[in-house]
């Protein structure tokens, strides 16, 4: 069993293909566009293989994107060659940029994969700490539902070349759902290597997301749908966050 991370970083990108990271980057443009001054810099917390800071470094905006992972930094280090993408080994709860951000992201409930509360807690104020005044901070999280309902499931992504398996499995007294994955790739000589690693997701009620935000500093918060400007809707499995300096 690898770290989380680390087999995966090389098959990230084609196990994610289903991911629209235009749509991300049109509605993080469209948060932008309805703050009070302009975002020129722009921290991306757990950029993953780069993709979101590659799209918004082409729309003009100077991007640290940092990731805890050296091996999902080392193929964003290709993605984003020649773009205004500065890359950070760092891990989010440890947040320090060089000079303060005009706004701060987390894409694709990596907040969930902070799994103490002290820890994101902590994040949070550092992203307060790190921010402009009149900095934005966004963020999107996977709802309890969202990570109860991932209990038993089983996810086969498969090609010719590659397949992976996911198991999930929630634990309640926890309120962490773990996911086992297993990663088979097939070698030039014909045979097949297996990897794998686990992954765990923490299960923030919107309530306690909002609650930590106020407890770093941000005076208000405004929560919405999957990428909506409006209210998330009952039944909701991911909700986004946004607040302001």
């Amino acid at each position: 069993m690898t770290d989380a991370y680390t087999a995966l970083a090389e098959h990230y990108d084609r196990l994610t293909g289903d991911v629209d990271y235009k749509k991300w980057a049109d509605y993080i443009a469209r948060h932008f566009r309805r703050l009070k001054r302009p975002v020129k810099s722009v921290a991306e917390l757990a950029c993953g293989t780069g993709t979101l800071a590659a799209l918004l470094a082409r729309r003009g905006y100077s991007v640290t994107a940092m990731d805890l992972s050296p091996e999902m930094l080392t193929v964003a280090a290709e993605k984003c060659a020649g773009l205004d993408v500065t890359l950070v080994c760092q891990d989010m709860s440890r947040l320090r940029l060089p000079s303060p951000a005009d706004a701060v992201i987390c894409c694709l409930d990596s907040v969930n994969y902070v799994t103490k509360p002290a820890a994101l807690r902590r994040t949070f104020r550092l992203v307060y700490e790190s921010l402009s005044p009149g900095g934005l901070f966004l963020f999107d999280a996977k709802t309890p539902l969202a990570l109860e309902s991932a209990d038993g499931q089983v996810y086969l992504d498969e090609a010719e070349d590659l397949l992976c398996l996911w198991r999930g499995e929630y634990f309640p007294r926890r309120r962490v759902c773990g996911y086992g994955i297993d990663l088979f790739a097939l070698r030039p000589d014909g045979a097949w290597e297996r990897e794998s690693e686990y992954h765990e997701e923490y299960a923030y009620t919107p309530e306690e997301l909002e609650g930590y935000l106020r407890e770093a500093g941000f005076p208000a918060v405004s929560v919405y749908g999957d990428k909506t400007m409006s209210p998330p809707k009952e039944g909701a499995e991911r909700v986004f966050f946004a607040s302001v300096k």
